[in-house]
This record gives structure tokens, C-alpha cells and sequence, in this order.
């Protein structure tokens, strides 16, 4: 076959920096699968997918200029439709064959083939291959129409009356097969073979001589990186390089991944410098800094590896690279000291205002039109704290203390600047203001996705304003209609839910709460909590229980991550509670590993299915009536092993109730084997289901074992 290598590129204005890697992704992978399909592509055929801030390319090496020819097999209509008594074409085969271009066939031409119920008519032949030309063009129309462009907006042509619309204005195309240029348009451009190089270092227009000479004519002599992974790869060497050179870091939390990111989405030709500020600035929270030299200014902040703590030093990544770069450092300089200036300006204005005073502002501030203003959301989380505190053990005032500063600091100017410094900025006003520690703790962890460590003295609060929270924000936003739909969720409840379950595995793993007792702290009543903080009629009938149901469901899925799912399901089958859950879970994930599990579990169905189908309520179990030796011995099973199997499920012993349990399997496989429960004999009947009835509550204790039947 003649192959050659093709290069497909779309240079454009600069495009969105967030969106660029996925755009370049896109556009590879819709022009490979285009021409794939139609067979223009070798079996050895790499694709390749270049995206800088001013192109989106392709490069794949093994493309053909025309596709084989390919067999084909239209299916028509049943024969009985399309050919006469004479067996001659119908107007509808007539009809048909026009529509799918063989009108040239003729009904001799046709192959019969029965699908088991009549004979249908197949036209059966072969069709030339795709020529490259016209599989180019679909495939471009492929992949822009399909791009995950974040915004389309409308431009005019240069003919000033034809508009298109596209993620930015196009300049040019690009497409070569080897050294031949593809007739191809898109976006009102035709198809050659000259590019742009570097918007700064390289001025003239760039001609390109095949499609294997595009990258590397790109970086010798445009100055471009045309690789959005090579550039990645250089900007993060040239950043650790620099960084050790001070014997400073970078830092590895996940907001430096997401800058490294965008910063290779913003240059084309990147250099790393080193800047400063003054270190008068350090007496602001580092956190405002940080925010200001990635968020605004795309700088990398440098810290100390020893203590962690933020330097006077920065990185930037230029997309320059001068003989003297001493005009950029200064440039970005100048530039980043103002937007600190403005940071250590707003933090001194805030310590002027205790942020108890500030609370009262916060009846101007609206949560949501139907659940009242901040001030009135802070005192339902206050009422919610003032139930929860004392039943896990804490401080109502100091609760109570948190939940009253929750939001005050809404109204900082730090804040208004920043909203992503809420409850960071909370706490360092309330060490400002002398509050207790464990106030300014429960205001900085007040919005973490969850509780990742044991729940300790230190911040059982920041627990409990967590959890207020978050039951507040679950039961309100639901209860008003607004409960995640597909992958909308704008309020965040996937995410609240999420963090309500790590409380209660991490009150638990503190010792907060017991698995072996249940807890006036448990979920529902929490919910019922935070529901009767809104005013009547807020509400939707039935919120507690929906949220709930929510609840639970978020974590079947957590857990189906790493547990069996016939465990999770017998387990959530009872609604126990929720800080009981993974332990009951793991218990029964053991049980079924005893020989006995599999008969048990089945034997608990069929018990199921036997006292659904019974009549009315039964009667008190009589072993009086007991005739046969299996259902006497059934009895005496039960009556020696629930004791045990109580007092291992009162210790939180769940594995060891469910190993007693295990025990019973004998009795039970002679009591359906030799005793037919269905007597006629209602009092005997009614008996033995009264006795399976105790067999089933001494069996489900745990967990619905009827799930983990196969």
C-alpha cells in the first residue's frame, strides 16, 4: 500500500487555556477516527495530537491516498414487497435502490437471503475506496463540529459577509500528505502549506516542505513546541531546576499540577525566571499571596522544603527568551507588587473589624431567595450545633461560637476579593480576635470536601460545625426543589453527602461513636435536626427521608469501590446506622467466605418468600406444638444461639454474630429438608411460620443475608 505521513493543522487565535489540551485531544482523535472508518489509515498508523495556545494539529504517520476498495451488502426489502407475480422490480424496490445510489441493478442483479421468517432482497458488490481528499474534508467537518469548545463565538470572514462560528477566529490550514498539499477547507480557509511560527520570534510565514518536517520547522525555526506534553515536560524541568538552584520547592499540592497546565496552555516557547518581592509582604496570610501569584499572575511561589513556608521567591514562565531577561523579571515585578500591596491592604482593613461584629451584615446577604439571608442560615446551623454538640461529647458555647462566625467573614474585603479564602480568612481573623483555637479550627476546615483523620479533642468542633453544615445545606437545598439532576449538582449535595459519611467514619475511628451502639447522633435524626430549623411550609413533604435515601446511596457507591457489592446491598437493606455500615460490611464479606454462607443466605430467601406469602399477623410461637424432631431441633438451635449471636452483635462484634449464626446452617438444612411448612393444619402452619419468623430476625440482625444468596 502507498502510505505516507499527514499533518492536519488549524492555526487560530490565541484559544482558551483551560480548554487548550482537550481541544488538541479532540481534534486528533476526531481526524484519526474519520479517517479510520472510511480505511484511509494503515494498521501501523500512530496518531500524534499537537496543541500550542495558536494551533490544534494532527500528525499521523501511515495514511493511504485512496482506500481499498470495500464489499458491501445493502439489505432492501422483503422480495415479496419489491418484485411482482413476474418477478419484476416494484415502484418501492425502484424507489429504494434510487435512494441508496444502485439504480444502475437490475432485480437478476439481487441476492435472496431468508432471515428465518421470509426472503429479503440484499444488493451485494463492492464500492471504490475513499479517496483521501474527501475523507480529509469529512473528517475535518468531524472534528470541529464535535470539539468540546467551552464557548463558540461568531466571526466574520474576510469576504466582510459570510459568519462562522468557532472557539476562535482561524487563520490558516494546513494539510500535507508527505509533500503533497490536500485540497481540503474548513472554516472558509483552503488547505496549504504555510504556518506562523512564534507571534514574537518569529516574524515571517513559514513554508513547509512535508509533513514530517512541520514539528521539528516549528521549534528550529518558529520557535514553537508545537507538543503540549513536551512543553509540559520542559516548563516542570526548567521549574525544578530553578527551584533547587534556591533550595526552594514548588510545592505538591494539586493546585501546582492545575498552573503547570495552564501556563504550557499559555506559552509556546517557555523560559522560566526567578522574581521577588519584598519580604515585608510575608506578614500577610501566605495563603492570600499564593492565591494572588497563581490565580492573577500564573507565578509558581517558592517554599522552604524544610518548614514549608512561603518565600519571598517566584517562577515565571515567560514565553520569551531574550539574551537579557532582566526587563521581564522586573516587568513581572512591578506588576505582581501592586496585587500584593492591595492583599496586605485588605488584610489590615479586615483586623480593624472584629469578626463578631460582622455578623449582624449578614441579614443584608441572601443564601437563596427561598431559604432566607445568611444571618438566617448561620442562627439553623447555630440550632443545629446546639442539638449535636453535647451528644458527641462537645462544648455547646464553643459550638454554638463557631456557628455564630461560620460566615462573618462574607463581609471582608479579603473575601470579596478572594471567595475562595472563605473560612481560611475566618480563622485568621478569629486567632486575630482572640477566640478559642478550636473556633479558628472549625472555620478553616468548615469547607473541606471531607474528614480525612480521626476525629481528636482538638477538632471535635470543627466536626460538628462540619456536619451541621452540611446536613443544613442538604435538607434546605433538596427540601426547595433543587436536588441534583444527571451531572448538574450547582449546590453541591453529591459532595455534602460525601463529607456528612467521612464524619461519621472518622467520629467513629475517634472513638466518637460506638459500632457496637447505635447513637441519638445517627443520620436520620440529624436530618429531622436540621429540618425542623426551617420555617413550615419551606419544605417539601417527605425532604428527610429523600435525603436520606440520598445519603445512603452515595455511600453504596464509596463503598462499591472496594467491597463486594452483594455485601453493601445486604447490608444497606437494613438502614443501620451510618457509622455501623463499613463495619457490618466487612463482617459480612467474611461470612461469605464460611462454607456455610452460601446455604444460609439461600434459606433466609426462602424464609423471606414464605412469610411475605404468610396471612395476617402470626401467632406467638408455642413449642408445644413442635411434632417433628427437625423443627424441635431447629427451635433448640435458635433458643441456644441467639444469646450469642446478641451479645457479639451488643459488642459491635459483627463478624463474630454472623460466625455464631453460621452454626444454625444444620438445623436449618434438616428443617427444609424433613418438615413441610405449609401444614394443613393452620395452628401447626401458623406455628412453624412463627418459628421461621424468629429464624429471620436471628438471621438479619447483620445484615439482609437473603441478598448474598446467588
Amino acid at each position: 500500500m502507498n502510505t505516507r505521513p499527514l499533518i492536519v493543522e488549524l492555526l487560530t487565535e490565541e484559544l482558551p487555556p483551560k480548554a487548550l489540551n482537550a481541544l488538541g485531544n479532540a481534534f486528533a482523535e476526531g481526524i484519526r477516527k474519520t479517517l479510520q472508518a472510511r480505511h484511509l489509515l494503515a494498521d501501523v498508523c500512530v496518531s500524534t495530537a499537537y496543541a500550542t495556545p495558536r494551533r490544534l494539529a494532527v500528525h499521523l504517520s501511515a495514511v493511504l491516498g485512496q482506500a481499498p476498495d470495500q464489499p458491501y451488502s445493502e439489505k432492501l426489502m422483503p422480495a415479496a414487497i419489491g418484485l411482482d407475480a413476474q418477478g419484476a422490480a416494484t415502484p418501492a424496490l425502484l424507489k429504494k435502490l434510487q435512494a441508496k445510489n444502485l439504480g444502475h441493478l437490475a432485480p437478476a442483479d439481487l441476492i435472496r437471503r431468508h432471515d428465518g421468517k421470509q426472503d429479503v432482497l440484499y444488493a451485494d458488490g463492492t464500492a471504490p475506496g475513499a479517496a483521501l481528499a474527501d475523507g480529509l474534508q469529512q473528517a475535518l467537518d468531524y472534528a470541529i463540529a464535535h470539539l468540546p469548545i467551552p464557548k463558540v463565538m461568531q466571526y466574520q470572514l474576510a469576504d466582510g459577509r459570510t459568519s462562522v462560528k468557532f472557539v476562535r477566529p482561524a487563520h490558516r490550514l494546513l494539510a500535507l500528505w508527505g509533500d503533497e498539499v490536500v485540497p481540503a477547507q474548513a472554516l472558509g480557509l483552503q488547505a496549504g502549506r504555510i504556518t506562523r511560527g512564534h507571534r514574537f520570534l518569529c516574524q515571517e510565514p513559514l513554508t513547509i516542505a512535508s509533513a514530517d518536517d512541520w514539528a521539528a520547522r516549528l521549534a528550529d525555526s518558529g520557535h514553537v513546541i508545537p507538543s503540549f506534553a513536551e512543553r509540559r515536560a520542559r516548563i516542570a524541568r526548567q521549574l525544578a531546576d530553578a527551584s533547587a538552584s534556591l533550595g526552594a520547592t514548588i510545592g505538591e499540592d494539586p493546585a501546582v499540577d492545575a498552573l503547570l497546565d495552564e501556563v504550557t496552555a499559555l506559552v509556546e516557547w517557555p523560559t522560566v525566571y526567578v522574581g521577588a518581592f519584598e519580604e515585608a509582604f510575608l506578614a500577610v496570610p501566605p495563603e492570600c499571596l499564593i492565591l494572588t501569584m497563581r490565580l492573577n499572575q500564573k507565578y509558581f511561589p517558592l517554599f522552604d522544603p524544610a518548614t514549608g513556608a512561603l518565600t519571598h521567591r517566584f517562577l515565571i514562565v515567560s514565553n520569551m527568551q531574550p539574551q537579557d531577561p532582566s526587563a521581564i523579571i522586573q516587568g513581572n515585578q512591578r506588576v505582581v507588587r501592586p496585587r500584593l500591596a492591595d492583599a496586605q491592604f485588605f488584610y489590615q482593613t479586615d483586623l480593624k473589624t472584629p469578626l463578631a461584629d460582622r455578623v449582624a451584615d449578614l441579614a443584608h446577604s441572601v443564601y437563596h431567595n427561598k431559604l432566607g439571608t445568611q444571618l438566617e442560615r448561620t442562627e439553623r446551623v447555630r440550632k443545629i450545633t446546639r442539638w449535636l454538640a453535647p451528644l458527641l461529647g462537645g462544648e455547646f458555647p464553643v459550638a454554638a461560637r463557631a456557628a455564630m462566625l461560620a460566615h462573618a467573614d462574607l463581609g471582608t474585603q479579603m473575601v470579596g476579593e478572594f471567595p475562595e479564602l472563605q473560612g481560611i480568612m475566618g480563622a485568621y481573623y478569629a486567632r486575630h480576635d482572640g477566640e478559642p483555637p478550636e473556633v479558628a479550627r472549625a472555620l478553616r476546615d468548615q469547607y473541606r470536601i471531607r474528614l480525612d483523620e480521626p476525629v481528636n479533642p482538638d477538632t471535635l468542633i470543627a466536626a460538628v460545625l462540619f456536619m451541621a453544615e452540611r446536613a443544613e445545606t442538604l435538607v434546605g437545598i433538596w427540601g426547595i426543589g433543587l436536588a441534583p439532576t444527571g451531572e448538574r449538582d450547582p449546590y453541591g449535595l453529591r459532595r455534602a453527602a460525601l463529607g456528612l459519611i467521612s464524619a461519621y467514619e472518622q467520629l467513629t475511628a475517634g472513638g466518637y461513636l460506638q459500632a457496637s451502639q447505635d447513637s441519638p447522633a445517627r443520620l436520620a435524626a440529624l436530618l429531622e435536626q436540621a429540618a425542623g430549623n426551617f420555617s413550615a411550609g419551606t419544605l417539601a413533604r417527605g425532604t428527610v427521608d429523600a435525603v436520606l435515601d440520598f445519603v445512603y446511596e452515595r455511600y453504596r457507591n464509596q463503598l462499591a469501590a472496594t467491597c463486594d457489592r452483594a455485601a453493601i446491598d445486604a447490608v444497606l437493606a437494613l438502614r443501620p446506622p451510618l457509622h455501623q455500615v463499613a463495619a457490618r460490611v466487612r463482617a459480612c464479606m467474611e461470612f461469605t467466605t464460611l462454607p456455610e454462607a452460601e446455604s444460609l443466605a439461600a434459606a433466609n430467601k426462602r424464609v423471606s418468600n414464605l412469610l411475605k406469602k404468610a396471612e395476617g399477623a402470626l401467632p406467638a410461637f408455642d413449642a408445644g406444638l413442635l411434632a417433628e424432631p427437625a423443627e424441635r431441633q431447629l427451635a433448640d438451635t435458635i433458643g441456644q444461639l441467639a444469646p450469642q449471636a446478641q451479645a457479639a452483635l451488643e459488642t459491635g462484634d459483627f463478624t463474630a454474630s454472623l460466625a455464631i449464626l453460621a452454626q444454625a446452617r444444620t438445623a436449618v438444612d434438616g428443617f427444609f429438608t424433613d418438615v413441610m411448612v405449609m401444614a394443613e393444619d393452620p395452628r401447626i402452619r401458623g406455628n412453624r411460620l412463627a418459628l421461621l419468623q424468629s429464624l429471620h430476625g436471628l438471621m438479619n440482625q447483620v445484615a439482609d443475608l437473603s441478598r448474598l444468596a446467588a
